[in-house]
């Protein structure tokens, strides 16, 4: 087992090691486990069928492609792609079925691919307004109407920094930003969105969270988020393949079109799916970024290391210890519907619309990022989160199994 502390007994943070190649063993975890995991995930690219029975229905594969990374310490155990990045040109909604592209205008999925985030997108965002909170110029108990008082609808009703990151705003899930006619409504609206509960009340998952977290982190620093992100995440943990789109060689997603959908823009490859995202240009507190499972990994050690990976230094470790302590700050914690047995121990992640994930796991020091196009060439009727949560209790038990 091959584990390095990235802190001293006195707490202060040293350089952690980066990432490297190895085998299960050297990692510490069951090769066997592991095996299953690549095998089932790759089952649910070349058919209907799961590991668990029929999937969406049983009308197509789970996705189209994917990727997984798994490893613990920095070790990384297996990195894996199965699949097709591009493999259907459209949706038949007369026949209920996807049109295949011809094998050879088919592209496959491998380790380098880059994925439409979608929510995993609010990580970043969260880790940018926690940089704010490290720095003092921002407050975690912080009136949004302090920043932002041309945001009525959060201003009036004395909404906090901390529920816009731990979704207990009371604001609704989404607005139809995308049906607006100009960069004026859509502003318009979103400011003037009230709570539809009393603010710190209750958990609702929002994306209008991270848009509001986006405009206070924007008014603040005078910058846009996508420099936050790059500059203050990206750039210093070497993640060369994380940005905005457009993406050109990114897997595709979806071919959108109404009814399914909410806007009609065809095949999407490259351009962010999203609805919302896109109508806002392409740079969103909750969704717009493209990034390869290599890069996620570097990002969840660098959150398993205290914020450190390699000499940067993005968060300090009592920053991340906050992030990661119950209800937690832009990171779901313990949820078994997509983190299966690593639940229960304080493990934290997050997932995406397209069919990402990422979960990290303070307790056994690993990690599991699955990036797949779930929704290409048309999101399923019904989510279907069993091949995630199976690929978490298949690492869960390859720590125990080790």
């Amino acid at each position: 087992m091959d584990h390095t502390s990235s802190r001293e007994p006195g707490g202060r943070t040293l350089s952690a090691p980066r990432l490297r190649d190895g085998t299960p063993e050297r990692a510490g975890l069951d090769p066997g486990q592991l095996r299953h995991l690549v095998d089932e995930i790759r089952a649910c690219t070349e058919g209907p069928e799961g590991p668990e029975g029929p999937l969406d229905g049983g009308a197509r594969p789970w996705a189209a492609g994917a990727v997984v990374i798994a490893g613990r310490g920095p070790v990384v155990a297996v990195e894996e792609a199965t699949g097709w990045a591009v493999r259907y040109a459209s949706y038949d909604e007369k026949r209920e079925t996807a049109v295949e592209l011809p094998p050879e205008d088919r592209v496959p999925a491998t380790v380098d691919t880059p994925f439409d985030l979608a929510s995993l997108t609010k990580l970043f965002t969260a880790v940018a307004a926690v940089q704010q909170l490290e720095r003092g110029t921002l407050g975690i108990d912080a009136l949004v109407g302090a920043y932002l008082p041309d945001y009525t609808g959060a201003a009036e009703h004395g909404v906090t920094v901390r529920q816009l990151l731990t979704h207990t705003s009371g604001l609704r899930p989404e607005l139809p930003l995308y049906d607006c006619p100009t960069d004026e409504a859509r502003l318009a609206m979103l400011r003037a969105e009230t709570p539809t509960t009393r603010p710190g009340t209750m958990y609702r998952y929002s994306d209008l969270n991270m848009l509001l977290l986006q405009h206070v982190l924007e008014r603040l620093t005078g910058r846009g988020l996508d420099v936050l992100i790059r500059d203050g995440i990206t750039r210093p943990l070497g993640m060369t393949s994380t940005a905005f789109g457009p993406c050109p060689g990114a897997a595709a997603t979806e071919d959108q079109r109404r009814p399914w959908a909410k806007t009609d823009r065809g095949m999407l490859r490259g351009e962010v799916h999203d609805e919302n995202a896109w109508a806002l240009g392409g740079v969103a507190g909750h969704a717009g970024l493209f990034s390869t499972a290599r890069d996620l990994a570097v990002f969840c050690r660098a959150l398993l290391s205290g914020g450190s990976y390699g000499p940067a230094r993005i968060l300090g470790p009592d920053l991340v210890e906050l992030m990661l302590t119950p209800p937690g700050l832009g990171l779901a914690l313990d949820q078994p519907w997509f983190m299966g047995e690593l639940a229960g121990r304080g493990a934290a992640g997050h997932t995406g619309f397209t069919g990402t994930s990422l979960v990290l796991d303070p307790a056994t020091d690993t990690f599991l990022v699955l990036l797949a196009n779930t929704v290409h060439p048309r999101r399923p009727t019904r989510p279907d989160n069993r091949v995630r949560a199976r690929a978490g209790t298949r690492m869960a038990r390859a720590v125990q199994g080790a």
